[in-house]
């Protein structure tokens, strides 16, 4: 009987890991997808998991919007760029740590590390020859990840991807055996709801809600420039001429398309609101009329499900990604064509029944995803890795 005893204590320690989680830019200020996801992730895991112990890696920033708990502590790694953290100072603090496998969570991992190695590879877009522009630093991010990807994805123990065509992409792009593909659909925040705005949240950022919303990005496969053309086509054909909202772009950005496509006729129908904290984001989704995310490409599309859960109708794509997220009846256009994302917000606008039904749909077809069931799918890839 001790001997059993002794035996489930052993094979108890056994199962119980040290595992290392980078989250480089967990503790940045203006945060975008890749930062969430892993968020979301680790807070589950202080939920759910009390047996393995974690390290979560880090770099110093201004938002410490996680904290130590029991079994995961918080270790800060202050390095002067995005590669000496990642290639050095990451793989030493791991082996200082004792740790057993190391989860990278944002595309790349260290290419010299003997911890055995599981890799979030959110999408290969970073391989993919692109006609559409990209900033000098996404430029720089790509040769990087070039370099990176296909040599460690070789010495991944497991991949992790987050949506089946990203699986196809990655067997296609990375000649990885499929086996060693899991595919984790990720999930949205719960502060995504419809909510009262009863302080008027929204009026930091635009006088007057029923909106059209854009996320704005500089990278070209966000299709910024066809939905701004599509908008002004809107205004041209629509009796009410709704505003637009875009975040995260300048004047600048916004002029050059102007100027470059004639159409003027959109400038004072525009506003521009700069980096909008993850708080305030609920409030805009639920004041706006629509969300118009006509990408050309995604891994996979986060802020379509938030826009969703907040009770705001989604024009999204009907290419890589977006249809296995937004599901088969939501408004689904040809992101090349102005044309069809002209035609839905006026739709929208137009047909009452339509919109109540887009609405509708959306709360419904987001309960099926979850952090809590991405993460639980999580850990037991972490428990039967090896």
């Amino acid at each position: 009987m001790i001997n059993n005893e002794k035996s489930c204590i052993f094979a108890q320690l056994i199962d119980n890991m040290i595992i290392g989680i980078e989250a480089q830019r967990l503790f940045r200020k203006e945060k975008h997808g890749m930062d969430y996801v892993v968020l979301n992730e680790l807070r589950q895991l202080q939920c759910i998991d009390s047996e393995n112990i974690y390290y979560v890696f880090v770099k110093p920033g201004e938002d410490h919007c996680l904290s130590d708990s029991d079994n995961m502590h918080i270790i800060e790694l202050n390095c002067p760029t995005y590669f000496i953290w990642e290639q050095w100072a990451l793989p030493i603090a791991a082996k200082s740590k004792k740790v057993e496998l190391l989860h990278c969570t944002s595309n790349t991992a260290p290419l010299c590390c003997n911890i055995p190695l599981l890799l979030t590879l959110h999408d290969v877009i970073f391989m993919e020859e692109r006609g559409h522009s990209a900033s000098t630093y996404q430029r720089l991010g790509n040769y990087y990840r070039r370099y990176v990807v296909p040599r460690v994805a070789k010495k991944c123990h497991r991949i992790i991807t987050v949506s089946n065509i990203e699986k196809t992409n990655i067997i296609m792009k990375l000649r990885v055996p499929q086996e060693r593909i899991a595919v984790l659909h990720n999930g949205y925040d719960d502060i995504y709801r419809q909510l009262d705005d009863e302080h008027n949240i929204y009026k930091k950022y635009i006088e007057k809600s029923d909106f059209f919303f854009i996320l704005g990005n500089t990278d070209g496969r966000k299709n910024i420039e066809r939905m701004l053309i599509a908008y002004s086509i809107y205004l041209e054909r629509s009796n009410v001429k709704r505003n637009l909202l875009i975040t995260s772009l300048g004047d600048y950005y916004i002029n050059q398309i102007i100027e470059r496509h004639n159409i003027g006729n959109i400038r004072n129908h525009i506003t521009l609101t700069g980096y909008v904290p993850i708080e305030d984001l609920p409030f805009l989704y639920n004041r706006a009329f629509a969300f118009l995310f006509a990408s050309i490409r995604e891994g996979f599309g986060i802020p379509i499900l938030e826009s969703m859960a907040c009770g705001t109708p989604v024009i999204t794509s009907n290419t890589s990604s977006m249809p296995e997220v937004a599901g088969a009846n939501a408004i689904l256009v040809n992101p090349e064509s102005i044309q069809e994302i002209a035609d839905m917000m006026i739709r929208l606008e137009e047909d009452n029944d339509f919109y109540l039904q887009q609405q509708n749909y959306g709360l419904k077809h987001v309960v099926a995803f979850s952090w809590k069931e991405t993460t639980k799918q999580l850990l037991s890839i972490y428990q039967n890795i090896f």
